[in-house]
């Protein structure tokens, strides 16, 4: 079992940046490729961004040139560098393997708003 702790959200004005970080406990995150997902007010979970064990990745349509996620498997740490946001970006974010098999974390909130 994989456990996650999601961090670095908070409130940011529309054109501004986040980074987030995801921190799994367990000696076999490297071999999983990963996902950030995004879950807004009375909307479902939805994958926004995944990386592969070797580092290729792949993003849905609207974040596409603003979003970039990577890894380091020696800190057992997947992040997510957020530019250029806008409002609806806003959402509790969360990390898991691509498919969402493990538990969910608590996640981190997203606020953007001027």
């Amino acid at each position: 079992q994989v456990q996650f702790v999601e961090s670095g959200g908070g409130l940011v004005q529309p054109g501004g940046s986040l980074r987030l970080s995801c921190e799994a406990s367990g000696s076999t995150f490297s071999i999983y490729a990963m996902g950030w997902y995004r879950q807004a007010p009375g909307k479902q979970r939805d994958l926004v961004a995944g990386i592969t064990r070797s580092g290729l990745t792949n993003y849905v349509d609207s974040v596409k040139g603003r979003f970039t996620i990577s890894r380091d498997n020696a800190k057992n740490t997947v992040y997510l560098q957020m530019n250029n946001m806008k409002p609806e970006d806003t959402a509790v974010y969360y990390c898991n393997n691509l498919g969402g098999s493990f538990d969910w974390g608590q996640g981190t909130q997203v606020t953007v708003s001027s």
